[in-house]
């Protein structure tokens, strides 16, 4: 989301700015778009098909690469089923124009239920708590920062981020500003991260106890008196939730957060007096056993506070191409829950995907219905999904695997044929997703620096050549209608795809409101700017009836389960409770998960794959002296440097997450100089948010002992 400058001599890329002028990231340029040049011309990036045979790797021809892969595709479907096809999309398809606009019909081709992607890795909680309170998936509520009072931060570092699920370029800039004007920041993390220290205050929270707390200052707003304003006229479930949240008092949440009951009023309070606030919460507040309830409680926070819809709140942003309203069968649709489920756990779909914690285990679980291929779209779920070493053993056991990406990685070693897409400054660019969270309406167009190389093909060109060449096996010859349609698309590319989502969407030249069109993006340095976000409700609403649904049946019917998780203490927490340690994730700016960990720039400096323990935890362990630790799981045990700091409360390690790159096989030399230890050896598949099926990524149990 930042507008960058970039100076280049012919095919040589000279230097990487920030762009001044662009309206929203206003100068800010983070170390992964300045990177852009080492990704551009690293030597490990695959510039050709690959096949592999055995251990070995050998470059082919597109043509023989797409008839492979095709072939072998409907092979399996053909002779097991549809749904022996299976399908991950990692992260990067998110930042990728072509993917998400073509992505969705090459999915629909392949008519496989099992669909996996990074969703249910960390953002599932948001996008079911935004289909069944707003009716549709993608209608999640964004921090209006530039304008807020208040912010309440949890399980969230924005200033390594740069928000979240919330497009905010320059977020200490907006924070600064924030606190210039009067405004208070406070966090509530069990880390004292960049941006805790960077607040007003910053409380400590035990893993994985967000909900028990978010309850609790839930009912203390609801007894301080519910401020809904006008939300109350299309708003229902206010008496449901007071009910709901009746059996959590501050007493209760503050025996097991570890938050002080006093605290807990004090923020009560506070959001009630502001003149405007947001409650905002991230991946500390979806990865865990309570994600979907957590999420529900934030909104309901801003809700009953009256900051939903509102300057200063939260609100909904209206890109000018809206996801939301493109017409049927292109993008996510609104939404969808229960449809079917996994294979060997019953775990839920949502929005036409199951749970990625169902992925390895419906591959190696015999029986019908077995997953026997399997495509990847730019993802790597060996190093980003929870037990990463049964993810390993399930990817080496598939009949056949094709990945669409541009490196031999810890995911794609696994795979029989690798298609490399060109890179970002060969493709163009227009934000699709990341306009549909920004804390402003702006729209920007980026054209392709350079020309792709001949020869080469898009990732979204990739997945139509497949998708002709399967229809083409189904009917058993190339039908004339199917070739036209293939054509067709071909001709209208990504650049015609945005052409007509802009033309009709809230500022298109059919609105008569400023006729937004991609020849005017075109002719902009600097993007579109449309103002700050202005109150869209009841309008923008998805729901039949048009009003929010403030307690909805699934999320009111999960709270037992968190009343039976928190029990109301007969005594004070023992020794030996406190004692235990819980494992917690963490990133860096430069950081980009697993990805882009090739490029010298990114992972320069003091080694960051470190365990974080608190001094007091290493005196009671015997490890002060210790330089390196084992850090052992149910699922696993791996060898870190260990780091003693206060910056985690006590009972708290931390790791990040995106490493591991020492594995066998993978061609990323600066990757593998830099290897780290992959905190997903130690998380559990088996650890769940029941309700949607989210990993609980956050608070796993883990024991130390020194590594000799």
């Amino acid at each position: 989301m930042c507008g960058i400058r970039i100076e280049a001599e012919g095919s040589r890329v000279t230097r990487i700015s920030g762009d001044d002028d662009d309206p929203l990231s206003r100068g800010y340029i983070c170390p992964k778009a300045a990177a852009l040049k080492e990704l551009h011309e690293d030597p490990d990036r695959l510039r050709t098909p690959m096949r592999r045979s055995g251990s070995e790797w050998k470059a082919i021809s597109w043509e023989a690469a797409f008839d492979e892969v095709a072939e072998r595709m409907h092979r399996i479907q053909a002779d097991h089923g549809r749904d022996a096809m299976g399908f991950y999309i990692g992260n990067p398809v998110a930042h990728n124009t072509g993917l998400l606009l073509m992505g969705p019909m090459f999915l629909r081709l392949v008519r496989t239920k099992n669909r996996f992607s990074a969703t249910s890795v960390d953002q599932l909680p948001h996008m079911l708590t935004a289909f069944w309170m707003f009716g549709h998936q993608l209608l999640m509520p964004i921090p209006d920062v530039d304008r807020t009072d208040y912010f309440l931060v949890l399980g969230a570092n924005p200033l390594a981020s740069n928000g979240s699920l919330m497009s905010a370029p320059g977020m200490r800039h907006r924070l600064e500003a924030l606190r210039a004007r009067g405004g208070k920041v406070v966090v509530i993390d069990p880390r004292r991260t960049e941006t805790a220290a960077a607040a007003d205050r910053h409380l400590f929270v035990r893993p994985g106890t967000d909900a028990l707390l978010l309850a609790a200052l839930l009912r203390e707003v609801l007894e301080g008196g519910a401020k809904m304003g006008r939300l109350a006229d299309f708003t229902d479930g206010l008496s449901a939730l007071r009910g709901a949240v009746a059996p959590f008092d501050v007493q209760l949440a503050a025996h097991h957060t570890g938050i002080a009951a006093e605290e807990i009023r004090t923020l009560a309070r506070e959001l009630l007096s502001a003149r405007s606030a947001a409650v905002y919460g991230r991946v500390g507040t979806s990865m865990h056993a309570f994600g979907g309830i957590c999420q529900w409680l934030i909104n309901a926070l801003n809700i009953v506070t009256g900051n939903l819809d509102r300057p200063g709140g939260v609100m909904f942003p209206l890109p000018a191409l809206d996801p939301l309203t493109l017409p049927r069968g292109v993008g996510l649709g609104r939404g969808s829950f229960g449809r079917f489920k996994s294979r060997v756990r019953g775990l839920p779909e949502f929005g036409g995907e199951l749970p990625v914690a169902a992925l390895a285990e419906d591959i190696l679980t015999e029986g019908d219905g077995r997953i026997r291929g399997l495509l990847t779209l730019a993802g790597n779920p060996v190093l980003s999904t929870p037990n990463g070493k049964q993810v390993d053993k399930a990817l080496a056991s598939l009949d056949f695997m094709v990945s669409v990406d541009p490196y031999l990685n810890e995911t794609t070693r696994h795979a029989h044929v690798i298609l490399p897409p060109p890179t970002p400054l060969e493709r163009s660019h227009y934000d699709v997703v990341f306009h549909l969270l920004a804390v402003r309406n702006t729209a920007r167009y980026g054209a392709p620096l350079f020309p792709k190389p001949e020869g080469a093909f898009h990732d979204w060109q990739i997945l139509l050549e497949l998708g002709e060449r399967i229809e083409a096996h189904r009917d058993g010859k190339k039908k004339l209608g199917t070739r036209l349609k293939y054509a067709a698309l071909q001709r209208l590319g990504v650049e015609g795809m945005l052409e007509l989502g802009l033309r009709v969407g809230p500022y298109g030249v059919r609105k008569g409101l400023g006729g937004v069109s991609l020849k005017k993006l075109r002719s902009t340095d600097h993007g579109l700017d449309f103002g700050p976000l202005q109150p869209a409700l009841p309008g923008r609403l998805f729901h039949r009836d048009k009003r929010v649904q403030l307690a909805p049946k699934g999320m009111v019917d999960d709270l037992p389960r968190l009343v039976a998780a928190f029990p109301r203490p007969s005594a004070t927490i023992s020794n030996e409770e406190r004692k235990s340690l819980l494992l917690v994730g963490r990133r860096h700016t430069r950081d980009n998960n697993s990805w882009m960990h090739n490029l010298p720039k990114l992972v320069a400096g003091k080694p960051r794959c470190t365990l974080m323990v608190h001094p007091e935890d290493a005196r009671a362990l015997g490890l002060e002296a210790a330089k390196e630790v084992w850090v052992a799981s149910r699922v696993g045990e791996i060898r870190v440097p260990m780091v003693l700091t206060d910056e985690v409360m006590p009972g708290v390690v931390s790791l990040p997450h995106g490493y591991g790159h020492d594995r066998g096989g993978v061609r990323m030399k600066v990757a593998a100089e830099h290897a780290g230890a992959s905190i997903n050896d130690l998380t559990d598949e088996l650890a769940l948010d029941a309700l949607c099926g989210t990993a609980a990524f956050s608070g796993v149990p883990v024991t130390l002992r020194a590594a000799l």
